[in-house]
């Protein structure tokens, strides 16, 4: 399954590159919807990406329009993940999909009102206490990804330590 982590609209840089290295990890492409609260090189975006920015797939968009032109919801296995979603992320299989978009807005606003409006049936959300706002995203983004992941039985990659393996022989 090849995800694709879509971000619109970022605004902290920490968390796009935390999100950044979770891409590299897990060999998923990241999309980066502007504008941006930051400049993407930035010192605190490439820190938190360590030194994997080379083994991410980025793809800029201009807009959210110009990334739903490009990849419509209706033609691709999107997912908007919100906290008004009535859906919870686990009750999707998304090991049916070849390939799936799991879409994150804004730290201080989440995705447009319209546009989870328009995608109602995949909007999902991650369970958490009532009284609370929201989840970080990057976090966010890592528990979704790997839920994916999982259900996809880890599409190849490592599942166990060869460096254990070889140094401790267990």
């Amino acid at each position: 399954m090849k995800i694709n982590i879509v971000l619109v609209e970022p605004e902290i840089p920490q968390n796009t590159g935390n999100i950044a290295r979770t891409c590299a990890a897990t060999d998923s492409k990241l999309h980066l919807v502007h504008p941006l609260g930051f400049d993407i090189s930035e010192k605190q975006v490439r820190r938190a990406g360590l030194d994997y920015w080379d083994k991410v797939d980025i793809e800029e968009h201009e807009s959210l329009e110009k990334f739903l032109e490009k990849y419509p919801a209706t033609e691709n296995h999107m997912y908007f993940l919100t906290t008004k979603g009535q859906k919870c992320y686990t009750d999707v299989d998304f090991s049916k999909f070849d390939e799936v978009f799991i879409v994150f807005g804004k730290e201080t606003k989440g995705l447009p009102e319209q546009l989870l409006l328009d995608n109602l049936d995949t909007a999902i959300r991650i369970p958490m206490k009532k009284t609370l706002r929201s989840l970080n995203l990057s976090n966010s983004a890592a528990i979704v990804t790997y839920e994916l992941l999982r259900q996809a039985n880890f599409n190849d990659l490592e599942e166990t330590s060869v460096y254990l393996d070889e140094k401790y022989s267990l």
